[in-house]
């Protein structure tokens, strides 16, 4: 009986240790405080919408080539000289252009006394036939033979003066000044008539030869301010203003070439410098950017974290574009509120943080 009144005791104690530990589980836990590192947004700085790298090349380039084929028997300036219009470049070896003119003036001679021959044999039939000594066809065909050959005159006259025309073209020159930018061929080279020997810019109007990727066309086209800038020359920045855009990819880069002009460059801005083309809006359209990993979507669609009297909450935005150094927002996200850089995966709403400023700060 006692035996029995132990173990109803034990039972009842050990049911109530269940229903105590049952209900200790099920009761709220309080929210773990969390370590964010934190950036605040900032406003997307003129060029935040893109960098596009390019060279400062001249908007007028002509590739210079000899008229005429041969060798090359001097260069006269190299890559780098600033020309005037004809100034001679490069010379061919004029030998066989001496010939080939000796032989068109030795043909024009033959071809003058000819047609003098024939025009004085023509003469003296047209009196032998006012005297009625021979016929009227015979004379005729004295008359053409004196056409025919004064028709041989001038053509001698004109191959004479081609021929004189290529002798001068044995020289290479430019009929505007310029830059010459590469030269493409050397002395003791055979070139064929328009193989093109060097390259002559015209520097009074430069802009910057670009590659733009697929990505990039619709910000490079919708810009409203386009900032160009110069590794050379940092302290240097010309607005710029999209010239031309290639209607076609490249077959092999699959990017799309454009040229920017620079609007009043200074004269430091010289050819062949390395430029950086910055893409961005007016300051009337401002919009915020954020470091990429700050971006999250969880399947509702593009957020950030964003922390407010210490604890984090979800904000719903819209990504204009992603760039290299962060995301730029269109909406959802005002400048200044901090912005959760890491960690933000593991959040829930209103769970309280501790913020830790990032060091690094995406560039703008």
């Amino acid at each position: 009986m006692a035996s029995a009144r132990i173990l109803a005791q034990f039972t009842a104690l050990a049911a109530g240790g269940l229903l105590i530990t049952a209900c200790s589980d099920n009761a709220p836990k309080a929210s773990a405080v969390r370590t964010v590192l934190v950036q605040p947004a900032q406003i997307a700085a003129q060029g935040s919408l893109g960098v596009l790298n390019g060279e400062v090349r001249a908007r007028h380039e002509v590739d210079l080539a000899f008229r005429v084929g041969g060798k090359i028997a001097a260069r006269l300036v190299d890559a780098g000289a600033e020309i005037k219009a004809g100034a001679p470049l490069a010379r061919l070896d004029p030998a066989d252009l001496q010939l080939a003119a000796q032989a068109s003036r030795a043909q024009l001679a033959a071809a003058a006394s000819d047609a003098a021959t024939a025009q004085a044999e023509r003469n003296r039939y047209a009196d032998l036939l006012s005297k009625k000594f021979v016929s009227q066809a015979l004379f005729d065909a004295k008359e053409n033979a004196a056409k025919a050959a004064s028709a041989r005159l001038a053509q001698a006259q004109a191959q004479a003066s081609a021929s004189g025309n290529q002798l001068g073209y044995g020289q290479l020159s430019s009929d505007q000044g310029g830059v010459i930018t590469a030269v493409l061929a050397d002395a003791g080279q055979v070139v064929a008539a328009g193989q093109p020997v060097m390259r002559l810019a015209r520097p009074e109007e430069k802009e910057i030869a670009v590659v733009v990727p697929e990505g990039r066309l619709g910000a490079l086209k919708d810009a409203q301010e386009i900032t160009v800038g110069f590794w050379a020359l940092p302290e240097v920045r010309v607005r710029g203003r999209l010239r031309e855009l290639s209607p076609a990819a490249d077959a092999i880069t699959r990017t799309y070439a454009a040229r920017i002009s620079l609007i009043d460059p200074p004269p430091e801005v010289r050819l062949g410098m390395t430029a950086r083309v910055g893409i961005g809006s007016s300051s009337g359209d401002a919009r915020i950017l954020v470091p990429l990993a700050s971006v999250v979507d969880q399947g509702k669609g593009p957020a950030v974290w964003v922390v407010a009297d210490g604890k984090a909450q979800r904000r719903p935005v819209e990504v204009a574009q992603f760039v290299e150094h962060g995301a730029v927002l269109k909406e959802g996200l005002q400048a200044g509120e901090l912005v959760v850089v890491s960690g933000a995966h593991q959040l829930v709403a209103d769970q309280p943080v501790q913020t830790k400023p990032l060091t690094a700060e995406p560039k703008p």
